[in-house]
């Protein structure tokens, strides 16, 4: 590429009137089909050295960063663990743009870690993963749509949200759109055992 803008210029320097135009490909020109095979002869030569100092360090910096995201984006749809992390942050890119205070109860409602009964029983401390509403297993999806006890923050969290007649919401929306109003809610959980 510097070859060819070291002569263009060299040619107008030289009061040549130069102009760039598309050419439709494989069409038999026979200028452009030189440059195509000129082309493929420089891009399979692994001599030819990789010149960087002509693109902005920003330009590398993005593409390193969106091609690390990918990277981890693949990983993470691929992956067996973090099935509750998953449900809440599904794009990683959207994830990376969001404030999140994590607090205790925060922690605990996005991993399913922690004080939660179904957490506590898979590890044997406790002997049953039972809600104390008597209603099903304490769960995240069981404390996040369902609990009896935790209805009036649910309520409160639903009219924040403004969708109360499209209730329930995705996790991934309570955790992505209407993170503000979620963590309140998972902050104000109380977590019992039996």
């Amino acid at each position: 590429m510097d070859k060819i803008r070291i002569k263009v210029m060299e040619m107008e320097r030289n009061e040549w009137k130069i102009e760039f135009s598309w050419i439709k490909a494989h069409a038999g020109k026979e200028g452009n089909e030189l440059a195509d095979l000129l082309a493929k002869e420089a891009s399979n030569n692994s001599n030819i050295k990789e010149c960087y100092n002509r693109i902005p360090k920003s330009t590398i910096s993005r593409e390193l960063k969106e091609l690390c995201i990918k990277q981890w984006q693949n990983d993470w749809n691929t992956t067996t663990k973090g099935a509750t992390t998953k449900s809440f942050y599904t794009n990683l890119e959207q994830r990376m743009m969001l404030k999140v205070s994590p607090t205790p109860n925060v922690t605990t409602i996005l991993t399913g870690h922690g004080n939660i009964n179904s957490y506590l029983h898979k590890f044997n401390i406790i002997e049953k993963p039972v809600c104390p509403c008597n209603k099903g297993d304490q769960t995240v999806d069981h404390i996040t749509y369902s609990c009896e006890l935790h209805e009036k923050e649910r309520n409160r969290l639903k009219e924040a949200i403004h969708r109360p007649e499209k209730w329930p919401v995705s996790k991934n929306s309570l955790a992505t759109k209407y993170g503000k109003h979620f963590k309140p809610f998972a902050d104000s959980i109380v977590m019992n055992k039996e």
